[in-house]
Parts: C-alpha cells; structure tokens; sequence
C-alpha cells in the first residue's frame, strides 16, 4: 500500500540539496584561514560537490525504482548526517572535503520527492505539486546564505556544519515516521524488461522533456554566470545592490511556479510548459529590442531577465512531470537523469559565458546567450507536441 508523507516533508527533503550547496558559501575564506589552505583547495566543497553530487544523482534514480524510495531515502539521509557531522569535527581540509563529500547524499531528497509525487499523483496534479515544491527550490537558495552568513559570524563556520546535521537527522526521523513506500508495485500485465532503465533512454519522448528542462534551466545558470560582471561594468550597480537584481530572475521564478499551480488544473502541462518557453524567449527577444533602441538601465535589462525567471517556473514543473511519466516505474530514474543533465548543461553554459564575456561585454552579448538557451528549450518542448501527436496518429491507425 501507498502512504505518501505530508506536503511539509517533501518541502523539506526538496529544500536540503540547494541549502547543502550554498549555505556554506560565506564562510568558505574562514574555514580557509582555520585550516590553513589556500582558498582554491576549500573551493572544492562547492565544485567537487556539484560533481559528486550529478553522479549520485544518476545512480540514485534507478536504484529506488529498484528497491523503493524509502530505503534509498533513510540511508542517502543517514549518510549526509554523517557527513555533516565529520565536517563540524574536522581538524584539516582533507578530512572535511571528504565528509562534505559524503553530503551529496542530499540530493537523494530532491530527486526522489519528484519521484513520490509522481508515484502519489496523476495528471495535472503532478505539476501542481512540482509547482509548489519548485517555489521552495527558488526560496531556499536565497536564503542559505543569509542563515549560514549569520551562524558564521555569531559562532563560527563550524555551527553550519552542526546545523546540517542537525537537519539530516530531523528529516531521517521525519521520513522514517512519514513516509512509506510509494514505488508503484509491477502488475502481471507489465514488460518484464519495463524496470531497465535502458528502456528509459530510447524514449524520444523522454529526452525532449529532459532536454526541454536542461535548456530551461541553462538561460539560468548563464545569467548567474554573467549577470554580476555586467551588472558592476555596464550599469555600475554597487555589492549592496547586486543582490536585489540578480534576485530578480528568482523572482520571476517563483511568480511562474505560483501561476503553473494554479493553471494545470485547466489548462493542459505540456501547454504551459510551451507557453513558458514563449514567455522566456519573448522576454529575451524583448530586451534586445530596448538595448536595440539605446534605452540601456538596470531597470530595462534586469527586469526583461525576470521574464526567463517566469519562463522557466510556467515550464519546470510541467516539464519534469512529463519525464517522469513517459515511463511511470521509473520516475526515479528519469528525475534522477534529468537532474544530472540539468547540471552538467549548466556546468558546460556558465564556463562558455565566462569565455563569451570579457570586461567589455555589452549587456547584449548575455541577453543573446539567454535566448539562444530559451529557444533550446523552446524547441524541445515543440517537439514534445509533435512526438504526442505522432503517437496519437499511431494509435488512431
């Protein structure tokens, strides 16, 4: 039997990966200076970690669609509580960059929340609750900093560490009481073959999804990349201010995640997912029009950027639903995959911003590499509708 945990915990295991990754982030020179390595060599617990973290991601997936999300959940939480733990102990760099390692483990709540909801749920409630997961996926990035900036100064670099364990054996409890297992049993009349994730990878329709999501996400990681350098070089924006308009675009975010949940229960997911993609490239294509007309202020180019941010929370939801329900028993694999692509794109696009953008770089020059990311996305989605429709003439004949 099926007994899906309560909203709260899936917020909570969705919320850890994004707080794992950048609460540490002020505190990086400090831990530096403790441990007496130069700031490269801390570096790596956020670059090593992102690569660790994408492959957890893809072995992740299809060991819960083997065994269930409950085991893989409780161990990958046990793990990074461990990790957390051996970090807020750790006397030298080595010791703590192998432990925050071993925090990739969070990524497990991420990827199998997707999972459970699709387990849980069906049709447009699946994007609806993405929706509302996806708009505390915009706010904890946001606030990771913030809180881990504060534990730092109050008492130090380690109470963050101490803080993420204490969180990893919350959310261990929590799942262990909430939360059975939702892996949908094979009936009689199923593929033998249907739990091989190879399956997964020769669906088209799978990848355009996927990729649809990659691309999305990408315009993304591409305006992380460049927005600070355009921000100081063209407009002049002081530290104090550049938070509040590279904000902007999670803003958007979190208005497009508001308006997929109340849209999907009438209007269709792929639908709005197209109409995302629309809304981001008209967005881009709108500031070129602006710059175009030699109308260049922060407020014209940042707030043209919200439009990807909006873009990207009308197409997210709708597009990870869809992967995961190309092939239902292997949700797990397919968010998993689609999470690994998502950042290993996003790795691939920000080093070619840093390469595409100099000192010199016009605002344009970003607007266009954000666009040429949304309309990927774009086409992908199109082709999501063409492969459906394909299938329904097929079915038809």
């Amino acid at each position: 039997m099926r007994t899906p945990p309560a909203p709260t915990t899936l917020f909570m295991l969705a919320a850890l990966p994004p707080l794992t990754l950048n609460m540490i982030a002020p505190s990086l020179t400090n831990i530096a200076t403790d441990l007496q390595v130069g700031y490269a060599v801390i570096s790596l617990a956020l670059g090593g970690y992102l690569a660790v973290t994408a492959l957890v991601e893809l072995a992740i997936g299809p060991v819960a669609d083997r065994i269930g999300r409950r085991p893989v959940l409780l161990t990958a939480l046990a793990v990074f509580t461990i990790g957390s733990v051996g970090c807020a102990l750790a006397q030298s760099a080595t010791v703590l960059l192998g432990f925050r390692m071993l925090q990739a483990g969070a990524i497990a709540g991420f990827v199998l929340s997707l999972a459970i909801v699709r387990d849980t749920e069906d049709g447009p409630d699946v994007a609806r609750r993405l929706g509302r997961i996806g708009m505390v996926m915009a706010l904890a990035p946001m606030l990771g900093p913030v809180l881990g900036s504060l534990l730092d100064a109050a008492v130090g670099w380690r109470a963050v560490f101490g803080l993420y364990a204490a969180v990893g054996a919350g959310l261990l409890l929590c799942v262990w009481i909430d939360l059975g297992e939702t892996l949908p049993r094979p009936t009689g009349n199923e593929d033998p073959n249907e739990s091989r994730t190879a399956r997964l990878f020769r669906e088209p329709l799978f990848w355009s999804y996927a990729l649809c999501t990659a691309f999305s996400t990408g315009a993304f990681y591409i305006f992380i990349a460049g927005a600070p350098l355009i921000a100081v070089a063209a407009f002049g924006i002081t530290t104090a201010q550049l938070g509040i308009f590279v904000g902007s675009i999670t803003a958007g975010f979190l208005v497009g995640s508001f308006l997929t949940a109340r849209l999907v229960p009438c209007v269709a997911p792929d639908t709005i997912m197209l109409a995302g993609r629309i809304v981001a490239c008209a967005g881009m294509l709108a500031g070129l029009a602006v710059l175009g007309a030699g109308i260049a202020t922060p407020l014209t180019f940042f707030g043209c950027t919200i439009f990807v941010g909006m873009g990207n929370g009308l197409t997210m939801p709708n597009a990870n639903a869809g992967a995961m329900s190309v092939r239902p028993r292997l949700a797990g694999s397919a968010a998993g995959v689609t999470g690994a692509l998502t950042l290993a794109g996003g790795a691939a696009l920000t080093s070619l911003t840093g390469f595409v953008l100099t000192r010199d770089a016009v605002p344009a020059a970003l607007l266009i590499l954000m666009l040429l990311a949304s309309f990927a996305g774009l086409v992908a989605a199109s082709a999501v509708l063409v492969l459906k429709k394909r299938g329904r003439r097929t079915v038809a004949a």
